[in-house]
């Protein structure tokens, strides 16, 4: 039965024999991370073949560019065609950068700021009274971070399982003071959602009264399947084209858990006119970005489809925490309505829906027993959701025994708040 349906004295019995459980693994003094989707040991493992000479060799990359030297801002051949491969654009539409693709998300809208979009007639976005974000929620903590730092009015926009909800944004951005959005289109973080075609083509095509309106599009997680291979899904980039909007949508990814997270390749993609307007003000930033780990990671990878037979390595690891966490959140909670939770093809993470009121209780009594998990209210702007109801799990990092203890003791702190919710009802 579900808990809302039991009499108090039922859920005092229940409520006991949990805070018996809660205090036995309190008594362990355990200490488990689940607070970022980091790859475990054994992903960075498969990179370690990387780390040799034979992907080196010479210095020199098809071009016969010289790796270790300056110049080559945009990324050298074998690595652009890499990277354009995996994001579905073409060579010319790419810029090849450092490690982190946050830092070139971080780096144009600074540029915003400074010197606007290079859209005729628009100011630089400091000149404007009031900036207003589209943030799909829940999401990623960083993304708002980014955009609530440079002083941006934070507008949340609920997702619905394939995308955001568009009738909401489509209403929106009739206001010229809505600059852009943030989307993570494929195995969304924390939801692992897939947008629809059609989603993005609205996205693409929908009219906006801001001429210099931007999407910024996180494409993390293209290639980060679990079970049979990528999701099939409209590129957004070739979406905006298509409607008369190409330059709409700066698109961005990275090599960041498909090699080393620290030492990986990012990418920022757009239209000619975008990557032109990217160099004019990156040649001014930068002579260049680490073009003999292009070349190592070129040469490791090969192409798409070695990127493929390299992430089937990853998923062989990640599948079975993905499907520990919902064999146990079944085994405990299924039935009892009082969490509802994400079962995600691809991506980092499983998101979970407490009860209203219940997400910042469940994660500070979780922490009692030695179990971190992101804050509650991290994956919405501001780090308020308004119904304190989701929770962002990372299974990647611990061995999968830890992630197993860890989710019990989650589902004993779920069955706790919940009952102390509904008594206090």
């Amino acid at each position: 039965m579900e808990y809302k349906d039991l009499a108090k004295n039922e859920l005092k019995e229940i409520l006991a024999e949990e805070y018996r459980k809660f205090n036995d693994y309190k008594n362990l003094g355990l200490s488990y991370d689940m607070t970022r989707g980091k790859p475990c040991k054994l992903q960075l493992d498969l990179s370690n073949e990387m780390e040799s000479e034979k992907f080196l060799q010479g210095f020199h990359s098809i071009s016969d560019q010289e790796v270790r030297n300056y110049g080559v801002l945009d990324g050298i051949p074998e690595a652009k065609k890499l990277m354009s491969e995996m994001l579905g654009v073409g060579t010319d539409e790419l810029v090849v950068g450092g490690s982190s693709s946050l830092n070139l998300m971080y780096d144009m809208l600074v540029r915003f700021m400074l010197f606007g979009t290079g859209t005729e007639g628009c100011k630089p976005w400091s000149k404007e009274e009031k900036i207003k974000w589209i943030c799909p929620v829940p999401g990623y903590d960083r993304h708002f971070l980014i955009t609530e730092k440079l002083g941006f009015e934070l507008i949340a926009v609920p997702l619905q399982g394939d995308g955001p909800d568009m009738d909401r944004i489509e209403e929106l951005v009739k206001d010229a003071n809505v600059k852009g959005m943030w989307m993570i289109p494929k195995y969304s973080n924390p939801t692992g959602e897939v947008y629809s075609d059609e989603k993005i083509r609205r996205l693409a095509s929908m009219k906006t009264a801001a001429k210099d309106f931007r999407i910024l599009c996180d494409d993390a997680y293209t290639v980060h399947f679990l079970k049979n291979g990528p999701a099939k899904q409209l590129n957004m980039l070739e979406a905006c084209k298509e409607a008369g909007n190409p330059e709409r949508v700066f698109l961005f990814g990275s090599t960041s858990k498909i090699t080393f997270p620290g030492s990986g390749l990012s990418a920022v993609c757009g239209s000619e006119k975008n990557v032109k307007y990217l160099l004019t003000y990156l040649n001014v930033q930068t002579i260049c970005y680490d073009k003999i780990n292009q070349l190592r990671h070129a040469r490791f990878l090969g192409d798409y489809s070695g990127i493929i037979a390299h992430m089937k390595k990853h998923a062989k690891i990640l599948l079975p925490k993905f499907e520990a966490v919902d064999k146990i959140l079944n085994e405990e909670l299924n039935g009892l309505g009082i969490l509802t939770w994400t079962k995600p093809e691809g991506g980092y993470f499983i998101s979970i829906d407490t009860l209203p009121g219940c997400a910042a209780a469940v994660v500070a009594k979780a922490k009692e027993c030695g179990v971190k998990f992101t804050p509650a209210g991290s994956t919405f702007p501001y780090k308020k959701d308004p119904d304190d109801r989701n929770i962002r799990i990372a299974p990647t990092l611990p061995p999968i025994q830890e992630l197993e203890a860890a989710i019990r003791i989650l589902c004993v702190c779920v069955k706790i708040c919940s009952i102390e919710k509904l008594l206090e009802a």
